[in-house]
């Protein structure tokens, strides 16, 4: 599973908006959907702290482990 759909599964599972989710990045939603569908990397900030608030590894984030 690659980290744009693994990005969608976290956010819907927790029940959150890209609005609310683009919040704790400090970002827009646009930018945010930029990022869920793959038009745009996520940066290297964002990724630690989708990390932190989702309480899942960067390498679960990434695709690269399946455990959390």
């Amino acid at each position: 599973m690659d980290y744009v759909r693994i990005l969608r599964d976290l956010r819907e599972d927790a029940d959150k908006t890209q609005t609310q989710i683009a919040e704790v990045l400090g970002t827009s939603q646009t930018m945010y959907a930029r990022y869920e569908r793959g038009a745009n990397e996520l940066p290297i900030h964002h990724l630690i702290t989708l990390s932190k608030y989702y309480g899942v590894s960067t390498d679960y984030l990434l695709g690269l482990s399946k455990e959390r």
